[in-house]
């Protein structure tokens, strides 16, 4: 393994066969097929293993032993179709899942980390993905560090390797330096590990280890731990065993009331063992993945980019959003409004040299001041050229200001602009009339810099110890973005709270929060260094009044999601730069800006294109839309299941003949269970989601209405085919009585599906239901061929005999109990939501 820290620049490029000019386009891809891509891929399985893994299922298992069954009591016929049956299951969840795992790899390539790259001699951005050993790349505040590289330059730079190291304080890094070959991974400080983040400065450095051969990646090799468990599949598998052990309870005493009263034991049996797999929704949390997928790819076409799925259930539960202000809630694209001179020769002398912008990109605050001095003619580039820049203080988020010594003819200036706050405490001359002119500005919403300067006789390292003389202050204006206002309005309907923590002055902060009506009479705006002031239990208190925070730090950002969190909240957090890292890692949906640094959205479980506070708002919508398609889901599986148990409960108390086969139960899974529910992923919304108070993700379907909804559903179901084939048994043969049961609860859990797709019922705006979901009717059409099938050209299988139309009939006439049964239960629910 190379050494690189105990090379110097020269060496380790000689070596890597490069040089700072970076390697050509045509090097690259030869290395790129030797080294492979640079990532630490997870394990990724083959199609055949994803097959066979839909083998890997308890109730197949049963399946299996229910097949043996039939076999050996001589019932080849019925152990060929539990075989089918089990392969038609299988493949079913395999195409499902391989759809899933395809669309999940297209979403990750949009949310690839990006970096900067010299090819050719010429600085490019690629995917990082595509670095390789003797590339020379360009890294610098913000960006993620994309591979372990060998520093050639560096200028103050400083990064956090804590997910490395466990270091919390950011680590200081030096070029120049070279190292013993046994130097400690956290003491190589001329050397950068992928996936650590640039706090500081910038440096350009020579790639020496990608992909798994990196220090992460080794780490990786050794501990592969799975994600955790999102609430919503937690409280499902609470849920889901519970269903169980009351099915199994359930089934377990009509088994032995059948032996009790004579049946045969292996019919018995068969005929439970098919109830239990039918009963239990098994396919559920394929089911639910795939919605999250298409969720997730609805999501990236309006702007929003799913980087952890699990996220896109958690959105609908959103109770707090945690704004930005700057490029969030407005444009982010500052201009000087006005401006207010004391000195005017320093006050465009401070603009221009206390100025990390180049002109063209940079710090908003920065590229305004610049374009300021443009529009009053003044020359800033000849001013850079008359005065040297021996020191800069690089803008500080603790201290807020940035300050820089230059120097011209032998005299040497400090230059300094930040918030007044900060800045009068060590300024001479802060009179009244100025606090009164900076509140003005302040009130008027406008983004407020206090611009200051000192005469040193030589450059300090403290500048604080000096006092400063007032040159002036100068206004930005920032307008609130479009849509913002309506956004935050809805956010409210929704019963999601908006707070807006920034680090501007508490009065511009309420000026941009009143006109977006993000702060409204009652309301309370806060300091950030008054928080320190308040217990946990206070705070949270105080935060349900709070719609602003100003002077905000990040460690403050950071404990306002904590102790929200605490409380059972479901916190958004927007944030863009590295100091929002730490909130964006602990809140339960991090939203990174896409045009923020590379360590906000490394971190972020979801990038927004636009910048916008709307699109947060629109994206919580669809994740309600969301988990109400895995609600609907839930509630017409169980409806159906339960229909099957009533109807066969019923009929073994009553000691009537079984009113179905274990085949048909069987069957009747996939023709009806394995058809429909994969197409309620596809479900559009009619209902105004953002009217409804925000529910806890493991308590979001289990609800009072969802109980009722399949209580009384599967109830429904299951008697009107009993007294259906208790009067068939009085005017046909037992296998037509049968038949037309077998088909009539076919038919009646496709009723139970198109009614599902709507809470409204069907006959209010009946068009409605074909363009809420067109995929539910062609599921009903492939259920319907495959049906017909079984009774008319494979009836031996089945137990079946082909059905007249008289006998067509009964099916009908139950069909339409069904639907006009729910029908009326739906009008008695919206009627009564509507109260």
């Amino acid at each position: 393994m190379l050494k690189a820290h105990s090379l110097s620049p020269e060496e380790i490029l000689r070596i890597l066969k490069t040089d700072r000019r970076g390697l050509s386009e045509e090097e690259a891809k030869k290395r790129l097929k030797i080294y492979g891509k640079n990532e630490i891929e997870e394990e990724e399985e083959s199609l055949i293993k994803v097959f066979f893994r839909q083998f890997n299922n308890p109730f197949v298992y049963i399946l299996f032993v229910a097949s043996g069954i039939s076999a050996y009591i001589g019932k080849k016929e019925d152990s060929l179709i539990i075989l089918a049956i089990i392969f038609v299951n299988s493949l079913l969840g395999f195409f499902q899942e391989f759809r899933a795992i395809t669309s999940l790899k297209a979403l990750k390539k949009l949310t690839e980390v990006k970096t900067k790259v010299y090819r050719d001699g010429k600085l490019k951005v690629i995917p990082a993905s595509e670095l390789v050993p003797g590339d020379v790349v360009y890294i610098q505040e913000g960006d993620v560090v994309p591979a372990d590289i060998r520093l050639i330059e560096s200028v103050g730079l400083m990064v956090d390797e804590s997910v490395l190291t466990g270091e919390s304080v950011p680590v200081e890094k030096n070029a120049d330096v070279v190292l013993p070959e046994d130097t400690p991974v956290y003491n190589r400080s001329n050397v950068v590990f992928k996936g650590t983040h640039v706090v500081k400065g910038w440096a350009v450095g020579v790639v020496y280890a990608t992909g798994r051969q990196t220090e992460f990646g080794k780490i990786s090799e050794k501990a592969k731990e799975k994600s955790p468990e999102t609430p919503l599949m937690r409280a499902l598998k609470k849920f889901s065993l519970a269903w169980m052990v009351i099915i199994f309870f359930l089934l377990s005493i009509l088994f032995l009331i059948g032996i009790y009263q004579g049946r045969d034991i292996y019919e018995v049996l068969l005929l439970i063992v098919s109830e239990l797999v039918s009963a239990v929704p098994e396919g559920l949390p394929l089911v639910i993945t795939f919605t999250l997928v298409i969720g997730a790819i609805a999501l990236s076409r309006r702007k929003v980019l799913i980087r952890y799925l699990p996220a896109t259930e958690t959105l609908g539960s959103t109770t707090f959003i945690c704004s930005d202000k700057t490029g969030t809630i407005t444009e982010g694209k500052l201009k000087v409004q006005e401006f207010f001179a004391l000195n005017e020769k320093f006050l465009n002398l401070i603009s221009a040299l206390c100025n990390s912008s180049d002109g063209e990109s940079g710090d908003p605050v920065d590229l305004a001041l610049l374009r300021w001095l443009e529009e009053n003619d003044i020359d800033w580039k000849k001013l850079r050229e008359e005065y040297r820049t021996v020191k800069v203080f690089p803008f500080d988020t603790k201290k807020r200001y940035m300050a820089v010594i230059v120097e011209k003819e032998g005299k040497y200036y400090l230059l300094v602009k930040g918030a007044f706050e900060t800045l009068s405490n060590f300024s001479e001359g802060i009179s009244e009339e100025l606090i009164k002119v900076h509140d003005v500005l302040a009130e008027n919403g406008l983004r407020v810099l206090f611009f200051a300067y000192a005469e040193i006789p030589e450059p300090v390292e403290d500048i604080e110890s000096l006092k400063l003389k007032p040159a002036g202050f100068v206004g930005f204006l920032d307008p609130p973005k479009e849509g913002v206002k309506e956004a935050v309005v809805n956010a409210r309907r929704a019963g999601i709270r908006v707070i807006m923590i920034t680090g501007d002055n508490l009065k511009t902060a309420v000026a941009v929060a009143k006109q977006t009506e993000i702060y409204r009479e009652g309301d309370l705006a806060v300091e950030g260094k008054d928080l320190s002031k308040y217990s946990d239990a206070e705070l949270y208190n105080l935060l349900k009044r709070v719609s602003v925070i100003a002077r905000a730090l990040p460690e403050d950002k950071y404990r306002v999601v904590k102790v929200l969190q605490e409380k059972g909240e479901i916190v958004a957090v927007t944030g863009d730069g590295v100091n929002d890292v730490p909130a964006l890692k602990v809140a339960d949906i991090g939203v990174a800006m896409g045009s923020g640094t590379e360590a906000a959205k490394s971190v972020a479980k979801m990038v927004i294109t636009d910048n916008n506070l709307k699109v947060i708002v629109e994206a919580v919508r669809w994740g309600r839309i969301i988990v109400r398609n895995i609600k609907r889901a839930i509630t017409y599986l169980l409806t159906t299941s339960f229909g099957e148990i009533t109807l066969l409960s019923s009929a073994i108390l009553m000691k009537l003949p079984l009113p179905l086969y274990p085949t048909q139960i069987l069957w009747i899974n996939i023709v009806t269970d394995g058809v429909q529910d994969k197409t309620f992923p596809f479900n559009k919304e009619e209902i105004d989601v953002m009217k409804e108070k925000p529910q806890k993700p493991e308590k979001v379907f289990l609800d009072k209405r969802l109980f009722l909804r399949f209580l009384t559903g599967g109830l429904f179901i299951g008697f009107i085919n009993l007294i259906l084939f208790k009067h068939l048994l009085s005017v046909y043969s037992y296998e037509v009585a049968v038949t037309i049961t077998f088909t009539s609860m076919v038919v009646n859990q496709w009723a139970v599906g198109i009614q599902t797709v709507r809470d409204y019922p069907f006959f209010y705006k009946p068009w409605r239901n074909f363009q809420m979901n067109p995929y539910i009717f062609i599921g009903i059409f492939i259920g319907l061929i495959l049906q017909l099938l079984a009774i008319y050209v494979f009836p031996n299988y089945f137990h079946a005999v082909p059905l007249s139309l008289e006998h067509w009939f009964y099916v009908i006439l139950t069909t339409l109990s069904v639907f006009i049964f729910i029908e009326i239960r739906k009008l008695v629910f919206t009627i009564f939501s509507e109260r």
